[in-house]
């Protein structure tokens, strides 16, 4: 039997590691390549493989079977090459999250219209087998909620600013050892995490949102006191991405959470990503590894790569694309218990006053503790530490420009979701 013949377009970090991946092997070979700059200096040989100085052509071409679309971009020659692919009856392989999120529905249609597979493991963490694993083994259940851990660089930054460092100090670190890009503002803002979960609930319930229909909160808004605030109760600081069915619609958020120390969440201070599923009758379902990089983000698309040289194909998104929609009647997510940090005016009647604040959102005080600011600029004010009783997750934003707008507090207030601890 002959070598199914593979196009690659795209020969940054990801694309040169799957030519070096799927040399050797015995069921496909690269046949054509496409990049922007045919004579840069790259980690392979690419003198073996065509030349195309158009990916769409190449895409088009019927000297390949399989086009592998690793350009990124939600739109311009990354879309036209796929969509190009797509109507010539091709499968697809990519891993370009930003793509699927925005054109993932059209792209399922025309994919069955065309009977033609369009797969995508890669696009959302990595070497975690997570699209896999929603769209086979865990479709015949009943998915109620999926949360994670999506984004390397803020995973990573985050465990800096544990260690005393400051957000701008944290980024630059990033930046320097290759965490981060030069414009971080995908990964920072959430941009990013909001991409993959959008990705996942098009598996998990049939949606796939527009980033306008979630809540998206970045970690630029985190400060160093921040998480050292919530270290001192044993709560670690991650960027969470939930997506939660009720009755009633779905809640998409996505943002700065505290956690404790022994939460499956806590997965460290690199690219690890963790995703976390509740399933009936199954139960809570996690899965983690290396979210980026180039060996991790190569292997994914080889084994999508695979899987259509087995004959695998199936839908998009785990169901027929007519099932497909997106849009969801909103919901507000599960109550959370809140984290409060504010620096304040040393004086009488402080305390009773942020607490009176928040009697007025009818938010219930857990705990409080506070402490003299060590900063020279802040003598006179102490750092009040406050927890509540569980609270409507939706009224983040605005508990936060309430406290911040009382004349005594003197900075932002900061106010993040504790999320409970995950059962073993």
């Amino acid at each position: 039997m002959s070598k199914l013949r593979i196009a690659v377009g795209g020969l940054g970090t990801v694309g040169s590691s799957l030519i070096e991946l799927l040399m050797g092997s015995a069921d496909v070979e690269v046949v054509a390549v496409s990049a922007r700059s045919k004579g840069r200096e790259r980690p392979v040989d690419i003198t073996p493989y065509d030349w195309f100085d158009d990916p769409v052509a190449m895409a088009r071409s019927e000297g390949n079977d399989i086009f592998v679309e690793l350009m990124g971009g939600s739109d311009g020659v990354a879309k036209a090459s796929v969509e190009a692919a797509l109507e010539a009856g091709k499968p697809v392989v990519t891993a370009n999250k930003a793509l699927i999120a925005t054109h993932g529905l059209a792209l399922a249609k025309l994919a069955e219209e065309k009977g033609a597979a369009l797969r995508y493991e890669a696009a959302v963490a990595g070497g975690v087998p997570i699209i896999r694993a929603l769209r086979d083994g865990l479709a015949p259940t009943d998915i109620t909620a999926i949360k994670g851990v999506l984004n390397g660089t803020c995973n990573f930054m985050l465990a800096e600013m544990e260690k005393g460092r400051s957000y701008d100090d944290a980024l630059e670190e990033a930046q320097r050892i290759g965490f981060a890009e030069a414009d971080p503002t995908m990964d920072v803002g959430g941009i990013d995490a909001a991409q993959k979960l959008a990705i996942l609930s098009a598996l998990a319930f049939g949606v796939l949102p527009s980033l306008d229909e979630m809540d998206i909160t970045g970690i630029d808004v985190l400060s160093t006191e921040d998480i050292a605030a919530a270290l001192d109760l044993g709560l670690i600081t991650k960027l969470v991405a939930e997506a939660t069915r009720k009755d009633n619609g779905i809640a998409f958020t996505v943002g700065p959470a505290l956690v404790p120390e022994t939460d499956p969440l806590d997965i460290g201070s690199g690219g690890e990503n963790i995703i976390i599923a509740d399933a009936i009758p199954l139960g809570r379902v996690a899965l983690s590894g290396p979210g980026a990089g180039g060996g991790a983000t190569a292997s994914a698309v080889a084994a999508d790569i695979n899987t259509i040289a087995r004959g695998s194909t199936g839908p998009v998104f785990a169901r027929p694309a007519s099932e497909l929609t997106a849009e969801a009647p909103k919901a507000s997510g599960h109550d959370r218990n809140l984290f409060i940090r504010a620096t304040v005016a040393d004086g009488p009647g402080i305390l009773a006053e942020l607490t009176q604040a928040l009697g007025q959102e009818k938010i219930s005080v857990e705990t409080i503790r506070q402490r003299p600011s060590t900063a020279p600029e802040l003598e006179g004010f102490i750092e009040v530490v406050i927890t509540t009783a569980p609270a409507p997750r939706s009224i983040i934003r605005q508990l936060s420009e309430t406290l911040s707008n009382l004349s005594v507090v003197r900075e932002r207030a900061s106010v993040y979701p504790i999320l409970e601890e995950v059962s073993a």
